[in-house]
């Protein structure tokens, strides 16, 4: 199964280098000879360095790549890839939860109890938060279970009465 992983956000120089903004948390993604699917073709990484965070005043790193992909030599090859979506195969054993898996599900209590559908999930420090369609968030760290289009979670109670 493909996933997305990134996007080239912009050419950078003049010899066909771009900016990717990785949207994984598998930056192994970057490593040189990965490979990572773009617009039905193949792009091998040659070489990537992470960029320094921006503007914040808060030393660290950002989510953005400067990175060569082989065969992309010049600007007008790199101009071309512009806002495309990076895809790679999903890794792991089929273990974890998938937010493409989780939106449209519903969302039920241990008791059974229906709450609504997500919609999205929301990036949170503390924890990712489900998104229903009743306007609920619902930290990830409730769920329990996950089956095909039903999502089980133990949440404190008094949560979906807000």
């Amino acid at each position: 199964m493909l996933l997305e992983v990134g996007q080239v956000t912009r050419p950078h120089g003049l010899r066909g280098e771009v900016v990717v903004r990785l949207v994984s948390n598998v930056t192994e993604r970057m490593a040189p000879g990965s490979t990572l699917r773009c617009r039905g073709a193949e792009l091998v990484v040659e070489q990537a360095h992470q960029l320094p965070s921006r503007g914040d005043g808060h030393a660290g790193t950002s989510s953005h790549w400067l990175v060569s992909f082989a065969g992309v030599s010049t600007r007008e090859t790199a101009e071309e890839l512009a806002g495309a979506e990076l895809l790679a195969e999903a890794r792991g054993g089929g273990e974890g939860l998938w937010v493409h898996e989780l939106i449209g599900s519903e969302v039920c209590s241990t008791s059974g109890e229906e709450h609504g559908k997500v919609t999205a999930v929301q990036a949170n420090p503390a924890s990712d938060l489900l998104v229903l369609d009743s306007g609920t968030l619902v930290p990830l760290r409730f769920v329990v279970n996950v089956l095909p289009g039903r999502v089980v979670v133990d949440a404190p109670e008094g949560l979906f009465d807000l």
